[in-house]
This record gives C-alpha cells, sequence and structure tokens, in this order.
C-alpha cells in the first residue's frame, strides 16, 4: 500500500453522500494519497468507506479510527478484508478505543479497561476466520494511540499508530519509542487564516469538544501543558500548538516538523476560516501533490 506523504482528514458527516464522494474525488484528483474519516456519531464507517472507495479509483481510503466497541474482532476484521478485496487493497483500517464518553456514556459499554480491551480485540482479529475470496494482500491496520503503552502495542502488534491532536514534540517522542519500523500517521489541523484573533478563534470551535475529553487533556499535559492552558477554551500557546495557522509557509513549516519527527503520513485537516463544516480548499490545492505536476511542499 502506497500511503502517500501527505493525507486529508475530514469530517464527511455534514456533506450528503453524493457530495461526499465529490470530495474524495477532488482529494484523489489532487494527488493526496490517502483520505481519513473518522467515526463518532455520524455515518457507521465501514459503509463510509465502501462507499467512498466505490467513488474513487487509487485513492486509499482509511478509518480514523473505527471504533472497537461497535463492533465485535471478527466483524471488524472481516468489514476490513471485505473492503480491501473490493478496492484492489485501497483499504486502511485505524482502530482505536475511543472515549469514556463516547463508549460508556452513549454507547453503554464498560470502559474500565481500554488497552486489555484493546490487546485481546487483537488477538480476536487474528483467530477470525474468513471464509470469502481473500484480498490480494493482508489488510494494513494502525492503532489510534496517544500515550506510551498503547503507542508500544500499536508498534508491535500492528503497521503502526495513528495520532490526532499533538504537537510535532509528539511526534518525536512516538518515534522515540516505537522505533523506525511502525508507521506514524499524523494528524495535523491546518487553517489558512493569517489574522491571530480569527484563526484561534476559529480553533477555539474547532478544539472545544477535543479539550473536554480526559484523554486528549492526559496527553497534552505530558507536554507541558497545565490547568490554565485548558481554561477558556483553549490557551493562545495550545493552540497554536495544535492547530498551524498562518499563510501557506507558516503550515508548511508545521507540517515540514512533523516529517522531521519522523512521521511517515501528516494527514492535514483543513479548517474552514469562516468555521464552516466544509474544507478550506485552497489549503488543499496548495499542497496538492499532483498540483502542476509538482511534489507536495512538505
Amino acid at each position: 500500500m502506497q500511503l502517500g506523504k501527505l493525507g486529508a482528514w475530514y469530517f464527511l458527516d455534514a456533506m450528503s453522500a453524493t457530495d461526499a464522494a465529490d470530495t474524495a474525488r477532488r482529494i484523489e484528483e489532487l494527488g493526496y494519497g490517502t483520505l481519513w474519516i473518522p467515526e463518532a456519531m455520524g455515518r457507521e464507517v465501514l459503509a463510509s468507506a465502501a462507499w467512498l472507495l466505490a467513488s474513487t479509483s487509487t485513492l486509499v481510503v482509511a478509518s480514523g479510527i473505527a471504533n472497537i466497541y461497535a463492533r465485535d474482532a471478527m466483524t471488524m476484521v472481516n468489514g476490513a478484508r471485505t473492503l480491501a478485496e473490493q478496492s484492489g487493497g485501497r483499504f486502511l483500517l485505524g482502530i482505536g478505543v475511543s472515549h469514556q464518553p463516547l463508549v460508556q456514556g452513549l454507547r453503554g459499554h464498560a470502559w474500565d479497561r481500554p488497552y486489555s480491551f484493546m490487546r485481546e480485540y487483537l488477538d480476536a482479529m487474528d483467530r477470525a476466520p474468513y471464509s470469502a475470496f481473500p484480498p490480494g494482500e493482508t489488510v494494513p491496520v494502525v492503532i489510534g494511540a496517544l500515550h506510551p503503552k498503547m503507542l508500544a502495542l500499536a508498534a508491535a502488534r500492528t503497521r503502526g499508530v495513528h495520532t490526532y491532536l499533538v504537537p510535532p514534540e509528539h511526534t518525536v517522542a512516538t518515534r522515540k519509542l516505537i522505533g523506525t519500523g511502525a508507521w506514524i500517521c499524523a494528524e495535523q489541523k491546518v487553517l489558512l487564516e493569517t489574522d491571530s484573533i480569527k484563526a484561534r478563534s476559529v480553533a477555539r470551535q474547532t478544539l472545544a469538544m477535543y479539550l473536554a475529553l480526559p484523554n486528549y487533556r492526559r496527553n497534552l499535559e505530558r507536554f507541558g501543558f497545565g490547568a490554565s492552558d485548558f481554561e477558556n477554551m483553549g490557551s493562545d500557546r495550545l493552540v497554536d500548538a495544535v492547530v498551524a495557522w498562518g499563510d501557506e509557509k507558516a503550515i508548511d513549516t508545521r507540517i515540514r516538523a512533523h516529517f522531521d519527527a519522523g512521521a511517515d503520513q501528516v494527514c492535514i485537516q483543513p479548517l474552514h476560516p469562516q468555521g464552516l463544516p466544509l474544507p478550506d480548499w485552497r489549503v488543499l490545492e496548495a499542497f496538492a501533490p499532483a498540483k502542476n505536476g509538482q511534489q507536495p511542499k512538505a
């Protein structure tokens, strides 16, 4: 599987299925190797991936992430095998434990030992039989991980990790922890806006739901952020650490920082400067690997 150095990461749930397919095709035409789609309270991610794969011809579609509490291990891995076979090997299965409010509060599942649950889930995936026509290659799996134990498990048992809402310093620490063999696919929010007040306002709208989740807070605390950084929708320092805003040069610098730190792919999430639930195509076009036959700036 060729992931490509740059991927696109986006919530497509606010779009119709037709518009989502059009968006995927446009991302493919721009030369991005992978489109990452999440699973939270909207579309079921494997069904959504099937639609996007059927609507494209070369784009890799990755779940970022498929919630392991939402389906048993056999259903998860066999769903991935189905998508891989149907698409000619263009599906990347990203799995994760999500967050306690979404798993326990929303879905009603116990969330008292997520690390052990993930380890046992991987064992069950490995044992799962599959009697249908097989994909040409084993479906690559990555784990959405932030903390050292889960990162190490991902490196030991899967192709690597998908990190989210992290500064480049996290990518540095992750590469040091997991070594050179495993993938690091790092999500990076980007915002093409040079006015600091406008940029941080849009960024804070996006970050509001994340900063309320303990997993993200604890991870950011590992990198020097304290209680005051999480007040009033995030300090300037915290906002600037996880959202790359400014002109193209500033965004390029942040993307390069993740690559310099050891990322295999940077998955850019193009925030709209007006806070709309739409991607900012200016960013995607500016960094498009296929634009005018050029290589990506990163």
